[in-house]
Formats: C-alpha cells, sequence, structure tokens
C-alpha cells in the first residue's frame, strides 16, 4: 500500500455513499485525515467508522453544498480542525426528476442545477481561495459521461448540470493554475451505485442491462473511480491540468 497522501488533509463532498464513499476509503488509506461533507449526519458517522475501523482518519462535517453559507463553512470548519486542506473532491451530486425537457417541473431543474453545479461552484470558490493562499492544491470534480460526453432522454438537468461542471473545471483550472492550484474533472459511466437504479430494479438486472451496451461488458465499481480521483489528485498527475477523466467502459469512447 502507498502513501500518496500521507500528511494532507482532503476534502470529500457526498461522501457518505457510493463513489464518495469509495474515494474516501481510498484516501484514508493512503495515508490522508479525510474529511466528508453531506447533509445526513448519521450516514456521515457511519462512514467516519468505516474509516477509523479500516485505520483511516476520519471528520464529518454536516453541509448542504447548494447553500453558499454551507459551503464557505464546510471549508473553513475543515481548516479549523485540521489546519489546512490539501485535496478536495467534489462529487456531492442527485439525479434528480427523470422527465423530457418540455415536462421537467421548474423547481425540479433548479433542484438538481442548485446541487451538481452551483454547488461545484460554491465549493470550488471557497476551496480554491483557501489554496491559493496556501501554497496550492489539487481539486477532482465529479461530472458525468452523461452531460458533456453522452446524452439521455428524460435527464436533461442532470445532462445541462454535468456539461457545466465539466466546462467551470475547465475554466476554474486555467484561472488557478498559476497560484499552484491544480483542478480537473472525472466523467463515470454507469457506476455500482443506487444512482443506476431503475426504480424497482434490481442490482442483477440493472447489471444485465447495462452490461448489454458498455463495450467493457459491465458496470464500473465505485473503487475503480476512486482510484481514478486518487491518481488525478496525485502529484503523478501533477502536468495534468483541465482534464476532464472518462471512465466509462467504453461507452462514448
Amino acid at each position: 500500500m502507498s502513501a500518496r497522501f500521507t500528511g494532507k488533509v482532503v476534502l470529500v463532498t457526498g461522501g457518505s455513499a457510493g463513489i464518495g464513499r469509495a474515494t474516501a476509503l481510498a484516501f484514508a488509506r493512503e495515508g490522508a485525515t479525510v474529511v466528508i461533507a453531506g447533509r445526513d449526519e448519521a450516514r456521515l458517522v457511519a462512514a467516519v467508522k468505516e474509516i477509523e475501523a479500516a485505520g483511516g482518519a476520519a471528520d464529518h462535517v454536516v453541509a448542504d453544498v447548494s447553500d453558499a453559507a454551507d459551503a464557505a463553512g464546510m471549508v473553513a470548519t475543515t481548516v479549523r480542525r485540521h489546519g489546512g486542506l490539501h485535496v478536495a473532491f467534489n462529487n456531492a451530486g442527485v439525479l434528480g426528476e427523470v422527465a423530457p425537457v418540455a415536462d421537467l417541473a421548474e423547481d425540479a431543474w433548479a433542484a438538481v442545477i442548485a446541487t451538481n453545479l452551483t454547488g461545484v461552484f460554491l465549493s470550488m470558490k471557497h476551496e480554491i481561495a483557501h489554496m491559493r493562499a496556501h501554497g496550492g492544491g489539487a481539486i477532482v470534480n465529479v461530472a458525468s459521461n452523461i452531460g458533456a460526453h453522452d446524452r439521455r432522454p428524460g435527464l436533461g438537468a442532470y445532462a445541462a448540470s454535468k456539461a457545466g461542471v465539466s466546462a467551470l473545471t475547465r475554466t476554474a483550472a486555467l484561472e488557478a493554475i498559476g497560484d499552484g492550484v491544480r483542478i480537473n474533472a472525472i466523467s463515470p459511466g454507469a457506476t455500482d451505485t443506487t444512482m443506476s437504479l431503475r426504480p424497482g430494479e434490481t442490482r442483477a438486472e440493472r447489471d444485465a442491462r447495462i452490461g448489454a451496451v458498455t463495450p467493457a461488458g459491465r458496470v464500473g465499481g465505485t473503487g475503480e473511480v476512486a482510484a481514478a480521483a486518487l491518481w488525478l489528485a496525485s502529484a503523478e498527475a501533477g502536468y495534468l491540468v483541465g482534464h476532464d477523466m472518462v471512465i466509462d467502459g467504453g461507452a462514448t469512447a
């Protein structure tokens, strides 16, 4: 086991489940002190206990990234408790209502944009400010292969929000790299999380459905996405700036 992040403080939003939880665990295994943020404190506490049981160091902050005060407080609390912030993994996101654009309720649209896109903006705003003032850092944002790379009828709000994350990542990356803040994104495809399940669908049914249309023939693992995120955040990817790494088993190749 390597220790690429020993002595580093890592903030993971949406860190209590799915890709966020797997990535938080992976950072902790490689020596980081991980702070996970989310809206459900019980789930955050459970994730922290899982990391600690595996021998890692973890903490949690209750925060809604779509709220400006929460986003600012999330970063400030992380820095106050742990002395700094070196890496941020902005993962918090929702799928939202599945409906054609013509039928999509305005409040349903607004809710998806608020969490998936505005939440990344607000998180980065404060993460970049701290990192600029303290020697730099690395940020990895979670976009999606549905958005900048693919389309899916019924997911207009989700696709728009994730395409926005990809574009925002590239813009912020150019603005911040001169101050030592390196920003990239990942765009996962169908991954073994509850978000990839259709209503009433079992995991086996989901696996068969996705495997039939994905060149790799299977659903992606959360650990595979986590491994890519850790590499992007590490010194090994030090010359990668403003990149959006697609991890979808060849679905959009």
